[in-house]
């Protein structure tokens, strides 16, 4: 008689092996709630923020004189504190720490700190959907 396999239990057939997208599938479709609002915090601001970029760029871009002049480099700047500051505030005031029964939820660091992790890649992605997607895009419709 063979030894017992200490990773299968009585009764049930081992586990089987998943590959790599399998498992990035499972993991995307079964993401932690806390996650799910950071990212969806984070894009929301970005979304927001990032059509007034793109406006600015566009008029900036078509010549339209606005006060100030061109002030592009402080605009990418703004968009990104602000969508940081958005996500990591938000993300913080709505993914409460874990508490046992009854009690109130406490919040913690930690929630402000996934929405700054979560806010940096998105406001990279949707400055580069504004700029190298949408903007040229527009500006051959107009």
């Amino acid at each position: 008689m063979a030894p017992a396999d200490p990773g299968v239990r009585a009764g049930s057939s081992p586990a089987r092996d998943r590959g790599w997208f399998a498992v990035r599938w499972r993991q995307f479709r079964r993401a932690p709630r806390p996650v799910v609002r950071a990212v969806v915090t984070s894009s929301v601001a970005a979304t927001i923020l990032g059509v007034l970029y793109l406006a600015y760029d566009i008029a900036i871009t078509r010549g339209a004189p606005l006060p100030g002049g061109d002030l592009r480099a402080l605009a990418l700047l703004a968009f990104v504190a602000l969508v940081l500051a958005i996500g990591t505030i938000v993300t913080y005031l709505i993914v409460p720490q874990p508490t046992g029964a009854g009690r109130r939820p406490a919040r913690s660091i930690w929630s402000g700190a996934l929405g700054f992790f979560a806010a940096l890649p998105i406001a990279y992605v949707a400055l580069v959907v504004a700029s190298q997607v949408l903007k040229p895009f527009i500006l051959g419709l107009l």
